[in-house]
Formats: C-alpha cells, structure tokens, sequence
C-alpha cells in the first residue's frame, strides 16, 4: 500500500480514521496538534507536531514528507474547528480563526503538494472536508464565519480539480452532517443520535475514496447525511 498524509490526526474524527487506514494497510504520515497518546503505536504510523496554521512550519512537514516518501500519494486533510455567530454579530478575527482553522489548515499542505503529485506520473489524491452550511446559506446562517470558511474548501477543491484534470489529481470533499462524537453528545444531549453520523462511517467513505474504484470519481462531493 502506499503512503497518505493526514492531517487532524489526533482529532476526534482522525482518530477513527488513522485507526481505519492502518487496518487498511496504508502507512501514515500524521500531522497533529498536542500529543499522540490516543493514536495507535505502529510502525506505518509516523505522527509529527506540526502547527498547520502557520505557513512555513505546514510547507516544511509537507516538503519533508515529500522527500522521505516517494510514494506519497494522497492527502486527508481533517483539521478543522466550529463556531456560532451571524454574519452582522462576526468579528474580522473571529472570521479568520476559522478560516484559519478550516481553510489555511488545509491550503498549506495543499501547494506544496499539488506540485508534487502534478509532477508524478501516476497523479495523486486530496480528500477534504468540507460541511452542510458550507453548500448552503440557509444552513449556514447562525455560524457565518464556520460556514464561509468551509466554502472556501468546495472553491479550493474546484481549483484542484482545474489543475490536475490532465495530470490525474483529483480532490474529493467529504461533507458530513453532525458526527457522532462524545463532544457533540455532550454539547446536544437532547438531540437524536440515531440520526447522526458515526465516525467510523465517515472513514469508510474516506477509505472508497482512496480504492481503486474511488480514483474513477471525478469531481466528488460526499454527502454523507444519514437522517440529520
């Protein structure tokens, strides 16, 4: 199997899908925040430090990746955060937290690696998240900061796929509807589960979209809404 880059590795959700991936088969080069004490001990499994907002700390893991992994093919680019507020109540710094967060998190890993897999015959693969709100205003319109951040990653995820259409790279955006984590259980206790996503659900989708099969896809979008 080949390698991927992931970033949000020690997250909520890329805890599940660090723990799918290596069951896979996939060695990891894992980009986090904090420690690594809920990821697994593995030696496909290389978990690093790195602060993705800041520029040049991002482009030196990716470049550094690139160096040591030959076959590095693919990125999953889970870094992200939350938070409420409407348009006229947003502050410009509460807006580029989150487009820090949601959006920066994710374009520094992008550059250095889309010229990396526009440069190698067999093309190379981003999967994104992106979210309900981000499609959709009405959705989006009690958390205008989150939601304008994640349009930016469907905007990000078109320029990809302008890009690479010629060179076999490709950017798939995942878009959950609420995950079924402890923190969003605690944060709605009130809310039906059921109705939600389980995480391990959403690594499942991630996993088809790194197969063979899932590299046909072009241009995707993965609503992945269960019943919410």
């Amino acid at each position: 199997m080949s390698t991927i880059l992931i970033s949000g590795a020690n997250g909520n959700l890329g805890q599940v899908v660090t723990r799918h991936l290596l069951d896979t088969g996939y060695s990891l080069l894992a980009a986090g925040v904090g420690s690594a004490d809920e990821l697994p001990a593995h030696d496909r499994l290389k978990f690093h430090q790195v602060d993705l907002m800041d520029e040049e700390r991002a482009v030196s893991f990716a470049e550094k990746a690139i160096r040591q992994r030959k076959d590095l093919d693919a990125a999953v680019l889970l870094v992200g955060g939350f938070a409420m507020g409407k348009l006229a109540d947003t502050s410009k710094a509460e807006l580029e937290k989150m487009i820090g967060l949601n959006f920066y998190t994710a374009y520094h890993l992008v550059r250095p690696l889309l010229k990396h897999f526009l440069s190698r015959p067999e093309g190379g693969q981003f999967i994104l998240v992106g979210s309900r709100p981000g499609l959709d205003a009405a959705s989006g319109k009690d958390f205008f900061a989150y939601s304008l951040s994640k349009a930016m990653i469907f905007k990000l995820a078109e320029f990809i796929n302008v890009e690479g259409k010629k060179k076999n790279v490709t950017a798939t955006v995942i878009v959950p509807s609420t995950i079924d984590t402890p923190a969003n259980r605690e944060a709605m206790p009130d809310a039906d589960f059921s109705s939600w996503v389980p995480p391990e659900r959403i690594a499942g989708v991630i996993s088809f979209a790194l197969t063979p099969a899932g590299k046909m896809l072009r241009e995707n979008i993965l609503k992945v809404y269960n019943r919410a």
